[in-house]
């Protein structure tokens, strides 16, 4: 069996493994994992549990009897299932927790079928160090460019232009599964804090950082997930370009990429709700009568010249002048994709 002690995250996109299998519990694999791992739990949430109160309350020694069987048992349903079709030449990655018992059990009934296996030093807490280290307490080393604008300027999808036009791109709202506003939450749940640092750790790892990378202008949170502050800093100090466009284009396109809230009359109704302790009852009243109605670009013109855009003037009065004002006649995807394609050319 082979021992990895990894030292930087870049050494992850080198690993000569096949396969990397995180032996932690479902919930500890579902708040945070290594990338590209997959979860193979020797304990369950519940066993796990189990096995932690009787440490405690009844002897070490009894706490590990019992263990070491829920372990082997788990381990045989995992030979018998996901790993049957392992042929002799298949080469895990294996780490839990700290690299302590888990793992190791694991790792050595997979050592004596005959397979080549790694173990990570210091398990899923020795990966984590370098994801804080990364995001937390060193300076981002990449060059940063934002893409700002008011609400509905099609900032995002001007990131996905960007990126097909060849430039370097940063989707945190894509990372964080949510849109960034009020309106912004999809069906799919946002993951928890660690996960969405590593997933930002990551894509970051896969960027020259000496190229530009395009970055949605965002506040300090994309929905309920905080920006780690290397990143934030990074964006704080970056040069931005602004989009313009006239308020009915705006509308029009936020029509189009929130169509989902016009078919939940329901679910728009308690976004407007949200509202309520920025704005008068008459006007809150208005505005779900628009989509009650179906008046949705009206709706939408009325949130953003009432709402959004004096916040948004607001937050950006004492800002540096933009290094380039982008006029676009509409928000149309070939508008779009010609302004990107300009900036790719115009700033590497």
């Amino acid at each position: 069996m082979k021992l990895l002690t990894l030292t930087s995250l870049a050494e992850l996109a080198d690993l000569t493994v096949d396969t990397i299998i995180d032996v932690r519990s479902p919930a500890e694999f579902a708040e945070d994992h290594m990338p590209g791992a997959i979860n193979l739990p020797v304990l369950y949430d519940a066993e796990r549990a189990d096995v932690g109160t009787m440490y405690k309350q009844v002897s070490p020694f009894s706490a590990r009897k019992v263990g070491a069987a829920l372990v082997a048992r788990n381990t045989a349903t995992h030979l018998d299932g996901p790993l049957a079709d392992k042929s002799g030449g298949w080469q895990p990655l294996v780490y839990c927790w700290r690299g302590g018992q888990r793992s190791g059990a694991f790792a050595t009934i997979l050592d004596q079928v005959g397979w080549r296996v790694t173990l990570l030093q210091g398990g899923y807490r020795s990966y984590r160090r370098l994801v804080v280290d990364a995001l937390y307490d060193r300076a981002l080393p990449h060059r940063i460019a934002l893409v700002s604008g008011g609400t509905g300027t099609a900032k995002t999808e001007m990131l996905h232009h960007l990126q097909k036009a060849g430039a370097q791109v940063l989707d945190l709202e894509g990372l964080a599964r949510h849109r960034g506003s009020l309106f912004g939450a999809t069906e799919v749940a946002q993951p928890s804090q660690k996960m969405f640092e590593s997933r930002i750790a990551s894509a970051l790892g896969r960027l020259e950082p000496s190229r530009l990378t395009w970055v949605e202008a965002e506040s300090s949170k994309v929905g309920n997930r905080i920006i780690p502050p290397a990143l934030w800093t990074a964006m704080c100090a970056a040069p931005r370009v602004e989009i313009h466009a006239p308020l009915q284009a705006r509308a029009t396109y936020l029509c189009r990429a929130y169509a989902e809230l016009k078919e939940d009359p329901a679910r728009l109704h308690r976004q407007i709700d949200h509202l309520r302790p920025y704005h008068a009852a008459k006007q809150i009243a208005q505005w779900q009568e628009q989509a009650d109605t179906g008046d949705f670009v009206a709706l939408a013109e009325g949130l953003m010249q009432t709402h959004y855009d004096p916040r948004y003037e607001k937050a950006n009065a004492s800002a540096p002048a933009p290094m380039r004002r982008l006029d676009l006649p509409d928000l149309e995807a070939a508008t779009l994709r010609a302004a990107a394609a300009r900036l790719t050319a115009d700033f590497t």
